[in-house]
C-alpha cells in the first residue's frame, strides 16, 4: 500500500537448521560483544549453580500512562516487523492494567513446531503527530492503515527524544537541519588566513601529487592497492602533473611490479609505472620519519607550486590516527601527533591533504593539519573498500592544472560516491572537502563556547540533556565503539545558542559534502565524544595537548565521562545477562539503598581508586574522574536520576507478559534491543541483538518472542543490529553477522531496505584480533562467488564467563542467498530485553516468560 510503513519485514520461512559445532573453538576472542562480558562475572555469577534453570517466579506490578519511548518504539517496531506477531500486534488488541504475578515452570522456551498466528482488530490513536487508524488487521497484512512517517518521525517526542531518533544513533529519521550535500560553497569567511598555496592560473601551474600507499591487508587480501594503481595508470597525465606513489606495508602485493620485500617509490605518467627508488628499506610506514622522507624526496626531485598529499590505508579517527603496516604490526598506527611530527619535519605546505582511509574527517585532524595545508579531503564514516576512484579526477586536473582546489575536491568526492553507489550498494559512504583556513578562523572560539555551555548544563543538573544529545548524534563505525560522532549534529542536538553557532561554523568550513542515501546527519566533520568507552578520555586529552587543541573541550568531555562513570558505578558497575538467564531476576546488583549518602560513599571510593567493576577502568586511564561536579553534587544528581532495575519485571495481563515503568524511568532509556540466547546444556550461545519489540497503546513493553531468529539459507546466524536510517519514503536497516571469510575473521554486512525488505548481503568487513591494530578496516568492495563463509557464535558458561567462539554452519557464497527468520528446532531458546540508560549502562530484563 502507498502509505504503508516500511522496514525489515520479519520473513519467517519455516524450520531452521540445527546448531552443530564444527571443530574446536577459534580461541580468537568474542565475535559479538567485544568485551565478552569481561570483568562482569562478579555481577552475573550464579552462586556456583551451573545447572540449567528450571523455574522462574516473579511478583510484579504494572502502571499506566503514555510513554514517550513507547510511542517512538511503536514506530520503530512497525518499521522492523514487530516482536513475535509482526506488524499487526501494534495496531490493536486488548490491554488492561493491573497487578499480578507471573510464573512459569519447566524449562525455558517453548516448542515452536509450527508458525505462530494471531489476529487483532482495533485502532491506534494518540496525541503524537497525526492520527493512525486501521480497520481489521492480521498477521497476513495491514488493511486500510495509513501512517505519515514525516509527522511521526520528524519532530521531538517526549523528554530527550529529538528528531524522531530512538536508541541513540540506532534510528535516524532524516536530517536534523537542511542537508549540506551536493552543493559547492566557494565563499570564504571573513578573517580566514590567506591560502598557503598560490595558484598561478591559465594553466601555468605545476602539481606534484604524493600518494602514500601503505598496502597492508587491503592489498594482500583483496588487491585494493593494485586496483587503485591501475586507476591511476588509466588517467591521462602530462608534463604539468607529477604523480608519485610510495609503496610498502604489505606482505604480498597482487601485481608483478611492486615489491613485497622493501618500500619503493614509483612515478605514474600516461599509463606507465616507473620505479624511481628500488629499495627504500623496510621501515614501518606508520613511522612519521618514513612519511617525512617521502615528502622531502618528492619536493626535492619534483618541485611544484602546488603540492597534494594523499594517505592511503586504514584509518581510526581522532584517537588512533592513520595506518596499519602489516609487516610492522608492533609499530602501531600513526597518531595525529605522529602525523603532525611528520609534516612539521617535512617543511612543506600542501594545497590539500587527503585521506583515502576511514574516519579521518575529524575536527581534531583538521585543526592539526591547518599548519600544513589549505584543505582536508576525508571521510567521516568507514570507507567502502573500493576507496577513491582516481582516473577521472586526475584526468580533469591534467586538463586544467590551475583548477581551484575546491573543484578538485568536488571531483574526488563525486567520483568516490558515484563509484561506491555502483559497486558497493548498501555500504555507507561519506566524503567532504574542508577549508582549513576558514575552519581555524571560525570554529575554535565557537567550540570553546559550546564546550563551556555544555559543561554548565551538566553543572546545573542537566547531564541527561547532554547524554541524550550525545547518544542521538550520528555515530560513525558504531560497532567498533570508537565514540566518533558528527560534530554539527551533536551541536544541533544540544539545542543551545552556542550549539547552533558551532554547527553553522562547521557547515561554513565544509565546502563540499556528499553522502550515500543510507546515511543522514553527516555534515562533514566528526569529533571524539565519550559514551561507549568513557575510559578512553585520558587518551583523547593527551592527543589534544599534543596537537595544541584548546583545553575547554577537553575539560567538557572529562566532566561528561566522569558523570557517566559515576552513573555506571552507581548501577552496580559492569553487568551481564547471565544472571537473568539463570533465573535470578535483575541483571544488576544494588548499591545499598541508593540514598544520597550511599552514592556519595561510592563516588568518593571511585575517585580514590575503587573502580567498582566499571568496564575498562584502571589506575592508568582514570585521571578524568572527579572532573565534573563535586561528589556531593554528583551524588544528589545520580540519586534522583538512576535507572531502577526493580521496575524490570513482567506482569501477566490476560495471558500476555507486559513490562511497565514510570515515565521518569523511560526518560532515562536510550536504547532497547532483543537479546536472544540458545541453551546448549552447559552454557549459552549468544544469538545476538535485534531491535525488534512492540508496545501496548499505553506504552507497556510486550513480552513477546516467537522462537525464531535470523538465518541465511535457513542456517541460523549470530546477528547484531547496528542502525536504521529513514529518509522520506526510504529506509535502510544495517546489521552484521560474524563469520570466517575464507578462514579469516570478518563480519558480513546485511542491509534491509525498501528495495530489498527481506535483506541482502552487501559486503564484508574484516575483524582484527589480539590488538593487531586500533584502526578500522575498510569494507570489502564485494564478495566473490566461491568464497567460503563459516558462521561464528560466542558461547558463555552458566557462570557468565566467556567459553569460546565456535563455527556452527557454513555456506559457499554464490551472490543470491535467502535471508529470513527461521523457527529454531530446539526448546532451548531464551530471550531478554537489553535496556541502555543515559550513563551507557546496560540492564537486562528477566527472561521473557
Amino acid at each position: 500500500m502507498e502509505n504503508r510503513p516500511q522496514g525489515r519485514e520479519k520473513h519467517v520461512t519455516g524450520q531452521g537448521k540445527d546448531f552443530q559445532k564444527k571443530g574446536e573453538g577459534l580461541n580468537s576472542g568474542p565475535v559479538g560483544r567485544q568485551d565478552g562480558y569481561s570483568g562482569r562475572q562478579q555481577f552475573g555469577q550464579s552462586n556456583g549453580n551451573s545447572r540449567r534453570p528450571t523455574e522462574q517466579s516473579r511478583t510484579t506490578r504494572a502502571s499506566g500512562g503514555h510513554s514517550p519511548l513507547g510511542i517512538i518504539a511503536v514506530i520503530a517496531a512497525l518499521l522492523l516487523g514487530g516482536g513475535g506477531y509482526g506488524i499487526s500486534n501494534l495496531l490493536g488488541g486488548s490491554d488492561s492494567a493491573g497487578t499480578s504475578s507471573y510464573s512459569s515452570g519447566g524449562s525455558y522456551g517453548n516448542s515452536y513446531g509450527s508458525s505462530y498466528s494471531s489476529s487483532y482488530s482495533g485502532s491506534y490513536s494518540s496525541g503524537y503527530g497525526s492520527g493512525y487508524t486501521t480497520g481489521s488487521d492480521s498477521t497476513s497484512g495491514l488493511q486500510g492503515g495509513t501512517l505519515d512517517l514525516s509527522s511521526l518521525l520528524g519532530g521531538s517526542v517526549g523528554s530527550g527524544w529529538t528528531s524522531g531518533s530512538y536508541g541513540g544513533s540506532s534510528v535516524s529519521s532524516g536530517w536534523t537541519e537542511t542537508a549540506n550535500t551536493g552543493s559547492l560553497d566557494t565563499s570564504v569567511a571573513a578573517g580566514a588566513r590567506e591560502k598557503r598555496t598560490r595558484i598561478l592560473g591559465n594553466g601555468k601551474d605545476t602539481v606534484t601529487i604524493m600518494v602514500y600507499m601503505c598496502g597492508t591487508d587491503l592489498e594482500s587480501r583483496s588487491g585494493m592497492g593494485s586496483s587503485d594503481l591501475q586507476e591511476m595508470l588509466n588517467a591521462t597525465i602530462g608534463e604539468k602533473i607529477n604523480l608519485l606513489v610510495y609503496t610498502g606495508g604489505c606482505r604480498q602485493w597482487k601485481n608483478n611490479r611492486v615489491s613485497s620485500q622493501v618500500n619503493q617509490i614509483y612515478e605514474i605518467r600516461n599509463g606507465k609505472l616507473t620505479c624511481l627508488v628500488e629499495n627504500d628499506g623496510t621501515a614501518a610506514m606508520t613511522s612519521p620519519s618514513t612519511l617525512t622522507r617521502f615528502i622531502q624526496y618528492c619536493t626535492r626531485k619534483y618541485p611544484a607550486n602546488r603540492n597534494e598529499l594523499i594517505l592511503w590505508d586504514h584509518g581510526g579517527g581522532s584517537l588512533s590516527g592513520y595506518g596499519y603496516d602489516e609487516k610492522n604490526v608492533s609499530s602501531g598506527s600513526m597518531t595525529l601527533k605522529g602525523i603532525d611530527e611528520a609534516l612539521k619535519n617535512a617543511e612543506t605546505t600542501f594545497d590539500f591533504i587527503g585521506f583515502d582511509a576511514c574516519l579521518m574527517a575529524t575536527l581534531e585532524n583538521g585543526l592539526m593539519l591547518d599548519s600544513y595545508a589549505d584543505y582536508l579531503i576525508a571521510s567521516e564514516e568507514t570507507e567502502p573498500g573500493v576507496g577513491w576512484y582516481y582516473t577521472n579526477w586526475l584526468t580533469k586536473l591534467n586538463q586544467n592544472p590551475s583548477m581551484a582546489t575546491v573543484e578538485i575536491g568536488r571531483n574526488i568526492v563525486d567520483d568516490f560516491v558515484s563509484t561506491c553507489q555502483q559497486k558497493c550498494r548498501g555500504q555507507k559512504t561519506t566524503l567532504s572537502v574542508v577549508d582549513l583556513a576558514e575552519l581555524t578562523a571560525t570554529v575554535p572560539e565557537r567550540l570553546k563556547e559550546f564546550a563551556s555551555s555544555t559543561s554548565e548544563l551538566m553543572k546545573n543538573d542537566q547531564y541527561e540533556v547532554v547524554s541524550n544529545a550525545r547518544s542521538n548524534a550520528r555515530e560513525f563505525a558504531s560497532s567498533t565503539r570508537i565514540d566518533q560522532i558528527d560534530l554539527a549534529h551533536l551541536a544541533y542536538n544540544m539545542n543551545t545558542d552556542e550549539g547552533k553557532e558551532l554547527a553553522e561554523a562547521i557547515r561554513g568550513a565544509v565546502k563540499y559534502n556528499r553522502t550515500s542515501s543510507d546515511i543522514t546527519n553527516a555534515y562533514g566533520l566528526s569529533i571524539y565524544f565519550p559514551y561507549q568507552k568513557a575510559y578512553k578520555v585520558d587518551s583523547a586529552v593527551e592527543t589534544y595537548e599534543a596537537i595544541g587543541m584548546d583545553s575547554e573541550y577537553a575539560r567538557c568531555i572529562q566532566e561528561f565521562a566522569s558523570m557517566e562513570t559515576g552513573g555506571q558505578a552507581m548501577s552496580g558497575g559492569a553487568v551481564s545477562p547471565m544472571s537473568v538467564l539463570m533465573g535470578s531476576g535483575s541483571s544488576a546488583s544494588s548499591y545499598g539503598s541508593y540514598n544520597q549518602d550511599a552514592i556519595y560513599s561510592l563516588l568518593t571510593g571511585l575517585m580514590s581508586g575503587n573502580f567498582a567493576g566499571v568496564e575498562g577502568l584502571n589506575s592508568s586511564n582514570s585521571a578524568y574522574l572527579g572532573r565534573a561536579m563535586d561528589p556531593e553534587s554528583m551524588s544528589a544528581y545520580l540519586s534522583s536520576h538512576r535507572f531502577d532495575d526493580s521496575q524490570l519485571v513482567w506482569s501477566d495481563v490476560d495471558g500476555v507478559p507486559q513490562l511497565r515503568m514510570s515515565e521518569d524511568q523511560w526518560s532515562l532509556v536510550q536504547d532497547l534491543c532483543l537479546n536472544v540466547f540458545y541453551d546448549v546444556g552447559d552454557g549459552y550461545i549468544d544469538l545476538g541483538l535485534d531491535n525488534v519489540f512492540s508496545f501496548t497503546e499505553d506504552g507497556a513493553l510486550l513480552g513477546e518472542y516467537d522462537g525464531t531468529w535470523l538465518a541465511i539459507d535457513d542456517q541460523p546466524v549470530a546477528y547484531y543490529y547496528e542502525n536504521t536510517v529513514i529518509s522520506g519514503e526510504h529506509y535502510t536497516i544495517t546489521g552484521r553477522v560474524p563469520v570466517l571469510l575464507n578462514g579469516e575473521r570478518a563480519n558480513l554486512i546485511l542491509v534491509f531496505d525498501d528495495e530489498n525488505p527481506y535483506g541482502s548481503i552487501v559486503g564484508a568487513r574484516r575483524d582484527y584480533v589480539d590488538g593487531e591494530t586500533e584502526t578500522v578496516s575498510k569494507s570489502e568492495a564485494e564478495l566473490n562467488p566461491g568464497d567460503h563463509i563459516e558462521f561464528v557464535f560466542d558461547e558463555y558458561r552458566y557462570d557468565g564467563s566467556y567459553e569460546n567462539s565456535y563455527v556452527m554452519g557454513e555456506m559457499t557464497y554464490q551472490g543470491n542467498h535467502t535471508i529470513s527468520n527461521v523457527i529454531l528446532k530446539s526448546r532451548n531458546t531464551v530471550a531478554t530485553y537489553l535496556f541502555t540508560d543515559i550513563y551507557c549502562q546496560e540492564h537486562w530484563t528477566p527472561v521473557i516468560p
